[in-house]
Protein backbone atom coordinates (compact mmCIF):
# COMPACT_ATOMS: atom_id res chain seq x y z
CA UNK A 1 0.00 0.00 0.00
CA UNK A 2 1.20 3.53 -0.76
CA UNK A 3 -0.07 6.97 0.29
CA UNK A 4 -2.06 7.47 -2.91
CA UNK A 5 -4.34 4.58 -1.96
CA UNK A 6 -5.27 6.24 1.36
CA UNK A 7 -7.22 8.93 -0.45
CA UNK A 8 -4.69 11.73 -0.12
CA UNK A 9 -4.52 14.42 -2.78
CA UNK A 10 -1.65 14.42 -5.31
CA UNK A 11 -0.12 17.50 -3.64
CA UNK A 12 0.06 15.75 -0.26
CA UNK A 13 1.33 12.49 -1.76
CA UNK A 14 4.00 14.50 -3.59
CA UNK A 15 5.09 16.20 -0.35
CA UNK A 16 5.35 12.84 1.39
CA UNK A 17 7.39 11.41 -1.48
CA UNK A 18 9.68 14.45 -1.35
CA UNK A 19 10.66 13.39 2.15
CA UNK A 20 11.58 9.93 0.91
CA UNK A 21 8.63 8.06 2.39
CA UNK A 22 6.95 5.47 0.21
CA UNK A 23 4.77 3.30 2.43
CA UNK A 24 2.44 4.35 5.27
CA UNK A 25 2.86 2.86 8.73
CA UNK A 26 0.10 0.80 10.40
CA UNK A 27 -1.18 3.75 12.48
CA UNK A 28 -1.39 5.85 9.30
CA UNK A 29 -3.18 3.10 7.36
CA UNK A 30 -5.80 2.81 10.09
CA UNK A 31 -6.17 6.47 11.05
CA UNK A 32 -5.96 8.52 7.84
CA UNK A 33 -9.16 7.15 6.19
CA UNK A 34 -11.09 7.65 9.46
CA UNK A 35 -9.93 11.25 9.83
CA UNK A 36 -10.72 11.95 6.17
CA UNK A 37 -14.20 10.55 6.82
CA UNK A 38 -14.71 13.11 9.58
CA UNK A 39 -14.76 10.62 12.48
CA UNK A 40 -13.53 11.40 15.97
CA UNK A 41 -10.54 9.14 16.61
CA UNK A 42 -8.87 7.88 19.78
CA UNK A 43 -5.53 6.43 18.68
CA UNK A 44 -2.79 4.71 20.63
CA UNK A 45 0.56 3.70 19.20
CA UNK A 46 4.06 3.47 20.59
CA UNK A 47 6.35 6.36 19.83
CA UNK A 48 8.12 6.44 16.48
CA UNK A 49 5.27 4.85 14.53
CA UNK A 50 4.28 7.91 12.53
CA UNK A 51 1.48 9.35 14.65
CA UNK A 52 2.13 12.94 13.57
CA UNK A 53 1.62 12.24 9.87
CA UNK A 54 -1.44 10.15 10.76
CA UNK A 55 -3.33 13.30 11.76
CA UNK A 56 -1.45 16.09 9.95
CA UNK A 57 -1.95 14.67 6.44
CA UNK A 58 -5.74 14.19 6.57
CA UNK A 59 -6.25 17.52 8.37
CA UNK A 60 -4.34 19.36 5.65
CA UNK A 61 -6.43 17.62 3.02
CA UNK A 62 -9.65 18.66 4.75
CA UNK A 63 -8.53 22.29 5.05
CA UNK A 64 -7.21 22.58 1.49
CA UNK A 65 -10.63 22.42 -0.14
CA UNK A 66 -12.27 25.23 1.84
CA UNK A 67 -11.44 28.96 1.99
CA UNK A 68 -8.64 30.38 4.12
CA UNK A 69 -9.09 31.46 7.72
CA UNK A 70 -10.11 35.05 8.35
CA UNK A 71 -8.48 37.54 10.73
CA UNK A 72 -7.54 35.92 14.07
CA UNK A 73 -9.45 32.76 13.17
CA UNK A 74 -7.98 29.28 13.64
CA UNK A 75 -9.43 26.40 11.61
CA UNK A 76 -7.48 23.51 13.17
CA UNK A 77 -5.74 23.39 16.55
CA UNK A 78 -3.08 20.89 17.60
CA UNK A 79 -2.23 20.92 21.32
CA UNK A 80 1.07 19.39 22.48
CA UNK A 81 2.66 19.08 25.94
CA UNK A 82 6.13 20.51 25.18
CA UNK A 83 7.74 23.26 23.16
CA UNK A 84 9.98 20.80 21.35
CA UNK A 85 7.07 18.65 20.24
CA UNK A 86 5.12 21.73 19.17
CA UNK A 87 8.03 22.87 17.00
CA UNK A 88 8.43 19.50 15.38
CA UNK A 89 4.73 19.01 14.70
CA UNK A 90 4.69 22.44 13.05
CA UNK A 91 7.69 21.44 10.94
CA UNK A 92 5.64 18.47 9.72
CA UNK A 93 2.66 20.72 8.98
CA UNK A 94 4.87 22.98 6.87
CA UNK A 95 6.65 20.11 5.11
CA UNK A 96 3.51 18.16 4.20
CA UNK A 97 1.62 21.30 3.27
CA UNK A 98 4.34 22.83 1.11
CA UNK A 99 2.25 22.54 -2.09
CA UNK A 100 -0.97 23.81 -0.48
CA UNK A 101 -2.12 27.39 -0.05
CA UNK A 102 -2.52 27.19 3.72
CA UNK A 103 -1.21 29.26 6.63
CA UNK A 104 0.16 27.78 9.85
CA UNK A 105 2.05 28.89 12.96
CA UNK A 106 3.32 27.53 16.28
CA UNK A 107 2.99 29.23 19.68
CA UNK A 108 4.62 28.27 22.99
CA UNK A 109 6.09 29.94 26.04
CA UNK A 110 9.67 30.93 26.72
CA UNK A 111 9.90 33.40 23.83
CA UNK A 112 8.35 36.78 22.99
CA UNK A 113 4.62 36.69 22.33
CA UNK A 114 4.52 39.61 19.88
CA UNK A 115 5.56 37.64 16.75
CA UNK A 116 3.03 34.95 17.68
CA UNK A 117 0.27 37.54 18.04
CA UNK A 118 1.22 38.96 14.62
CA UNK A 119 0.92 35.49 13.06
CA UNK A 120 -2.49 34.95 14.63
CA UNK A 121 -3.67 38.33 13.38
CA UNK A 122 -3.56 37.04 9.77
CA UNK A 123 -5.76 34.04 10.52
CA UNK A 124 -4.40 30.50 10.50
CA UNK A 125 -5.52 27.26 8.94
CA UNK A 126 -3.43 25.27 11.42
CA UNK A 127 -2.16 26.37 14.83
CA UNK A 128 0.19 24.17 16.87
CA UNK A 129 0.37 25.26 20.51
CA UNK A 130 1.23 24.38 24.07
CA UNK A 131 -1.72 24.93 26.44
CA UNK A 132 -0.27 27.64 28.71
CA UNK A 133 0.80 30.10 26.02
CA UNK A 134 -2.39 29.53 24.03
CA UNK A 135 -4.50 30.42 27.06
CA UNK A 136 -2.44 33.59 27.57
CA UNK A 137 -3.02 34.62 23.96
CA UNK A 138 -6.73 33.77 24.13
CA UNK A 139 -7.13 35.93 27.23
CA UNK A 140 -5.53 38.81 25.30
CA UNK A 141 -8.11 38.38 22.54
CA UNK A 142 -5.43 37.40 20.02
CA UNK A 143 -7.20 34.28 18.74
CA UNK A 144 -10.72 33.54 17.50
CA UNK A 145 -11.91 29.93 17.85
CA UNK A 146 -15.35 30.45 16.27
CA UNK A 147 -14.34 28.84 12.93
CA UNK A 148 -12.46 25.88 14.44
CA UNK A 149 -13.10 22.63 12.57
CA UNK A 150 -10.58 20.17 14.06
CA UNK A 151 -8.97 19.77 17.49
CA UNK A 152 -6.03 17.42 18.06
CA UNK A 153 -4.75 16.45 21.52
CA UNK A 154 -1.29 15.07 20.75
CA UNK A 155 0.57 13.04 23.39
CA UNK A 156 -2.58 13.34 25.50
CA UNK A 157 -1.27 11.02 28.21
CA UNK A 158 1.80 13.22 28.65
CA UNK A 159 -0.34 16.34 28.94
CA UNK A 160 -2.26 14.68 31.75
CA UNK A 161 1.00 13.62 33.44
CA UNK A 162 2.28 17.20 33.26
CA UNK A 163 -0.84 18.61 34.88
CA UNK A 164 -2.35 20.33 31.83
CA UNK A 165 -5.84 18.94 32.34
CA UNK A 166 -7.24 22.23 33.72
CA UNK A 167 -5.71 24.25 30.86
CA UNK A 168 -7.11 21.77 28.33
CA UNK A 169 -10.60 22.09 29.82
CA UNK A 170 -10.41 25.89 29.72
CA UNK A 171 -9.37 25.77 26.05
CA UNK A 172 -11.97 23.20 24.98
CA UNK A 173 -14.72 25.20 26.69
CA UNK A 174 -13.99 28.02 24.20
CA UNK A 175 -14.23 25.79 21.11
CA UNK A 176 -17.28 25.09 18.94
CA UNK A 177 -19.19 21.98 19.95
CA UNK A 178 -19.55 20.97 16.31
CA UNK A 179 -15.98 19.95 15.52
CA UNK A 180 -13.87 16.88 14.79
CA UNK A 181 -11.68 15.82 17.73
CA UNK A 182 -8.66 13.54 17.52
CA UNK A 183 -6.75 12.22 20.50
CA UNK A 184 -3.35 10.57 20.02
CA UNK A 185 -1.55 8.91 22.90
CA UNK A 186 1.14 6.36 23.61
CA UNK A 187 -1.25 4.48 25.91
CA UNK A 188 -4.95 3.83 26.49
CA UNK A 189 -5.00 4.46 30.23
CA UNK A 190 -8.20 4.85 32.24
CA UNK A 191 -7.53 8.58 32.45
CA UNK A 192 -7.20 8.85 28.66
CA UNK A 193 -10.44 6.95 28.09
CA UNK A 194 -12.19 9.19 30.61
CA UNK A 195 -10.91 12.31 28.83
CA UNK A 196 -11.98 10.89 25.47
CA UNK A 197 -15.47 10.25 26.81
CA UNK A 198 -15.76 13.96 27.66
CA UNK A 199 -14.53 15.44 24.38
CA UNK A 200 -14.95 12.86 21.59
CA UNK A 201 -18.28 11.96 19.98
CA UNK A 202 -18.77 8.30 19.02
CA UNK A 203 -15.00 7.87 18.56
CA UNK A 204 -13.27 5.06 16.70
CA UNK A 205 -10.47 3.49 18.73
CA UNK A 206 -7.29 2.67 16.85
CA UNK A 207 -4.45 0.74 18.45
CA UNK A 208 -1.48 -0.75 16.64
CA UNK A 209 0.62 -1.99 19.55
CA UNK A 210 0.02 -3.36 23.00
CA UNK A 211 -0.16 -0.57 25.57
CA UNK A 212 3.20 0.20 27.18
CA UNK A 213 5.01 -2.17 24.84
CA UNK A 214 8.47 -1.33 23.60
CA UNK A 215 9.29 -1.68 19.95
CA UNK A 216 11.07 -4.86 18.92
CA UNK A 217 13.38 -2.74 16.79
CA UNK A 218 15.07 -1.40 19.96
CA UNK A 219 17.70 -3.68 21.46
CA UNK A 220 17.61 -3.13 25.23
CA UNK A 221 20.37 -3.87 27.72
CA UNK A 222 21.38 -2.87 31.26
CA UNK A 223 24.93 -2.50 32.60
CA UNK A 224 25.45 -3.23 36.33
CA UNK A 225 27.78 -0.61 37.86
CA UNK A 226 28.20 1.29 41.10
CA UNK A 227 26.46 4.67 41.03
CA UNK A 228 29.69 6.62 41.51
CA UNK A 229 31.23 4.93 38.46
CA UNK A 230 28.40 5.55 35.99
CA UNK A 231 30.21 8.44 34.33
CA UNK A 232 33.37 6.36 33.90
CA UNK A 233 31.36 3.51 32.38
CA UNK A 234 29.55 5.85 29.99
CA UNK A 235 32.87 7.29 28.81
CA UNK A 236 34.23 3.75 28.39
CA UNK A 237 31.23 2.73 26.28
CA UNK A 238 31.50 5.87 24.16
CA UNK A 239 35.17 5.24 23.44
CA UNK A 240 34.87 1.48 23.05
CA UNK A 241 31.94 1.51 20.62
CA UNK A 242 32.61 4.85 18.90
CA UNK A 243 29.02 6.03 19.25
CA UNK A 244 28.53 9.13 17.12
CA UNK A 245 25.08 10.31 18.26
CA UNK A 246 23.73 9.56 21.72
CA UNK A 247 20.75 10.87 23.66
CA UNK A 248 21.44 10.53 27.40
CA UNK A 249 18.70 10.79 30.02
CA UNK A 250 19.26 12.06 33.56
CA UNK A 251 16.65 12.29 36.30
CA UNK A 252 17.35 15.89 37.36
CA UNK A 253 18.35 19.19 35.77
CA UNK A 254 21.39 19.41 38.04
CA UNK A 255 22.40 15.89 37.04
CA UNK A 256 22.11 16.74 33.34
CA UNK A 257 24.26 19.86 33.79
CA UNK A 258 26.87 17.99 35.83
CA UNK A 259 27.13 15.03 33.46
CA UNK A 260 27.32 17.29 30.40
CA UNK A 261 30.16 19.26 32.00
CA UNK A 262 32.11 16.07 32.81
CA UNK A 263 31.66 14.76 29.26
CA UNK A 264 32.92 18.04 27.80
CA UNK A 265 35.93 17.90 30.13
CA UNK A 266 36.61 14.39 28.80
CA UNK A 267 36.78 15.67 25.24
CA UNK A 268 33.23 14.98 24.02
CA UNK A 269 30.91 17.50 22.38
CA UNK A 270 27.92 17.51 24.70
CA UNK A 271 25.18 19.88 25.87
CA UNK A 272 22.33 19.65 28.39
CA UNK A 273 18.67 20.26 27.56
CA UNK A 274 16.01 20.72 30.27
CA UNK A 275 13.33 23.08 31.54
CA UNK A 276 15.70 25.64 33.07
CA UNK A 277 17.28 26.32 29.68
CA UNK A 278 15.82 29.11 27.59
CA UNK A 279 13.85 28.08 24.54
CA UNK A 280 16.57 29.47 22.28
CA UNK A 281 19.26 27.49 24.10
CA UNK A 282 17.20 24.32 23.96
CA UNK A 283 16.47 24.72 20.26
CA UNK A 284 20.11 25.51 19.49
CA UNK A 285 21.31 22.39 21.31
CA UNK A 286 18.71 20.25 19.54
CA UNK A 287 19.61 21.68 16.12
CA UNK A 288 23.32 21.08 16.72
CA UNK A 289 22.61 17.53 17.87
CA UNK A 290 20.53 16.80 14.79
CA UNK A 291 23.19 18.25 12.48
CA UNK A 292 25.97 16.23 14.10
CA UNK A 293 27.82 19.16 15.70
CA UNK A 294 26.98 17.68 19.11
CA UNK A 295 27.75 14.04 19.83
CA UNK A 296 25.74 13.86 23.05
CA UNK A 297 22.51 15.53 24.14
CA UNK A 298 22.02 15.15 27.90
CA UNK A 299 18.33 15.52 28.69
CA UNK A 300 15.77 15.30 31.43
CA UNK A 301 12.37 13.77 30.72
CA UNK A 302 11.21 17.00 29.11
CA UNK A 303 12.86 15.53 26.00
CA UNK A 304 11.34 12.07 26.37
CA UNK A 305 8.43 13.14 24.18
CA UNK A 306 8.61 15.09 20.99
CA UNK A 307 12.26 14.73 20.04
CA UNK A 308 12.09 13.47 16.47
CA UNK A 309 15.63 12.70 15.35
CA UNK A 310 16.07 10.70 12.17
CA UNK A 311 17.98 7.45 12.63
CA UNK A 312 19.01 8.11 16.25
CA UNK A 313 20.98 4.93 17.03
CA UNK A 314 21.66 5.12 20.78
CA UNK A 315 19.71 6.11 23.90
CA UNK A 316 21.37 5.90 27.32
CA UNK A 317 19.47 5.91 30.61
CA UNK A 318 22.16 7.34 32.88
CA UNK A 319 19.45 7.43 35.55
CA UNK A 320 16.43 5.18 35.29
CA UNK A 321 13.13 7.11 35.40
CA UNK A 322 11.07 7.04 38.57
CA UNK A 323 7.91 6.38 36.51
CA UNK A 324 8.16 3.11 34.51
CA UNK A 325 6.06 4.47 31.63
CA UNK A 326 8.69 7.16 31.05
CA UNK A 327 11.16 4.40 30.14
CA UNK A 328 8.94 3.47 27.20
CA UNK A 329 8.86 7.07 26.03
CA UNK A 330 12.60 7.52 26.49
CA UNK A 331 13.70 4.54 24.44
CA UNK A 332 11.03 5.42 21.89
CA UNK A 333 13.40 8.16 20.71
CA UNK A 334 15.30 5.40 18.87
CA UNK A 335 13.94 2.55 16.75
CA UNK A 336 11.69 5.04 14.95
CA UNK A 337 10.09 4.75 11.53
CA UNK A 338 11.36 1.23 10.99
CA UNK A 339 15.00 1.90 11.92
CA UNK A 340 16.77 -0.26 14.49
CA UNK A 341 18.26 1.24 17.63
CA UNK A 342 19.70 0.44 21.04
CA UNK A 343 18.86 1.42 24.61
CA UNK A 344 21.55 1.24 27.30
CA UNK A 345 20.62 1.57 30.99
CA UNK A 346 23.32 2.09 33.62
CA UNK A 347 22.14 -0.04 36.53
CA UNK A 348 23.36 0.72 40.04
CA UNK A 349 22.25 -1.57 42.88
CA UNK A 350 19.74 1.03 44.07
CA UNK A 351 18.24 1.18 40.56
CA UNK A 352 17.25 -2.49 40.57
CA UNK A 353 13.71 -1.98 41.97
CA UNK A 354 13.06 0.62 39.27
CA UNK A 355 14.23 -1.75 36.54
CA UNK A 356 12.08 -4.55 37.93
CA UNK A 357 9.02 -2.26 37.71
CA UNK A 358 9.93 -1.45 34.11
CA UNK A 359 10.29 -5.14 33.25
CA UNK A 360 6.87 -5.87 34.74
CA UNK A 361 5.36 -3.01 32.75
CA UNK A 362 6.81 -4.05 29.37
CA UNK A 363 6.52 -7.76 30.20
CA UNK A 364 10.04 -8.37 29.08
CA UNK A 365 13.33 -9.10 30.79
CA UNK A 366 16.13 -6.68 29.96
CA UNK A 367 19.48 -8.48 29.59
CA UNK A 368 22.27 -7.47 31.96
CA UNK A 369 25.66 -6.93 30.31
CA UNK A 370 28.55 -6.83 32.77
CA UNK A 371 31.48 -4.79 31.47
CA UNK A 372 34.81 -6.03 32.82
CA UNK A 373 36.43 -3.57 35.17
CA UNK A 374 33.13 -1.99 36.17
CA UNK A 375 31.66 -4.73 38.37
CA UNK A 376 29.65 -3.24 41.24
CA UNK A 377 30.63 -4.16 44.79
CA UNK A 378 27.05 -5.32 45.38
CA UNK A 379 26.05 -7.14 42.20
CA UNK A 380 22.55 -6.10 41.10
CA UNK A 381 20.28 -9.13 40.77
CA UNK A 382 19.31 -10.40 37.37
CA UNK A 383 15.77 -11.62 36.64
CA UNK A 384 16.91 -15.23 37.00
CA UNK A 385 18.52 -14.97 40.43
CA UNK A 386 16.15 -12.59 42.18
CA UNK A 387 12.84 -13.33 40.53
CA UNK A 388 12.37 -9.79 39.31
CA UNK A 389 9.64 -10.96 37.00
CA UNK A 390 9.24 -14.53 38.19
CA UNK A 391 5.82 -16.05 38.03
CA UNK A 392 4.65 -13.72 35.30
CA UNK A 393 5.38 -15.92 32.34
CA UNK A 394 8.24 -13.70 31.17
CA UNK A 395 11.53 -14.60 29.64
CA UNK A 396 14.44 -14.67 32.11
CA UNK A 397 17.73 -13.39 30.76
CA UNK A 398 20.92 -14.01 32.73
CA UNK A 399 23.67 -11.52 33.35
CA UNK A 400 26.28 -11.71 30.60
CA UNK A 401 29.73 -11.82 32.17
CA UNK A 402 33.28 -11.90 30.83
CA UNK A 403 35.64 -14.78 31.53
CA UNK A 404 36.60 -15.21 35.18
CA UNK A 405 39.17 -12.70 36.29
CA UNK A 406 40.36 -11.31 39.63
CA UNK A 407 38.13 -8.63 41.15
CA UNK A 408 39.95 -5.34 40.77
CA UNK A 409 39.85 -2.58 43.34
CA UNK A 410 37.44 0.28 42.85
CA UNK A 411 39.16 3.17 41.13
CA UNK A 412 42.01 1.05 39.78
CA UNK A 413 42.91 1.40 36.12
CA UNK A 414 41.62 -1.23 33.76
CA UNK A 415 44.69 -2.41 31.90
CA UNK A 416 43.37 -5.74 30.76
CA UNK A 417 42.26 -6.57 27.25
CA UNK A 418 39.31 -8.60 28.49
CA UNK A 419 36.68 -5.89 28.69
CA UNK A 420 33.42 -7.16 27.32
CA UNK A 421 32.53 -5.96 23.85
CA UNK A 422 29.07 -6.31 22.38
CA UNK A 423 28.44 -6.46 18.67
CA UNK A 424 26.50 -3.53 17.27
CA UNK A 425 24.95 -3.33 13.82
CA UNK A 426 24.37 -0.04 12.05
CA UNK A 427 20.73 1.09 12.06
CA UNK A 428 18.78 0.26 8.95
CA UNK A 429 16.69 2.94 7.23
CA UNK A 430 13.34 2.12 5.76
CA UNK A 431 10.89 4.08 3.71
CA UNK A 432 8.12 4.68 6.26
CA UNK A 433 7.05 8.14 7.32
CA UNK A 434 7.68 9.48 10.80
Amino acid sequence: MNFDTLGLSPDLARAVNDRGYLNPTPIQIKSIPLVLDGRDVLAAAQTGTGKTAAFVLPILQRLAFVGLARRKQVRSLILTPTRELASQVHESVEAYGQYLDLRSAVVFGGIRAEPQIAALEQGLDTLVATPGRLLDLAQQGAVDFSALEVLVLDEADRMLDMGFIHDIRRIVDQLPKNRQTLMFSATFSKEIRSLAAQYLVDPVSVEVAQANSTTELVEQMAYPVDSDRKTDLLIHLLNDHHWSQVLVFCRTKHGANSLSKKLVQSGFKAAPIHGNKSQNARQRALDEFKSGKLQLLVATDIAARGLDIDQLPEVVNFDLPSVPEDYVHRIGRTGRAGASGRSHSLLSPEDVPLLQCIERLIRKAIPRVQVAGFEPIDTPPSPENKGAIAGRGLESVPVTRPQQRPRRRRGAADTSQGALKSSFEAPKKTGSVG
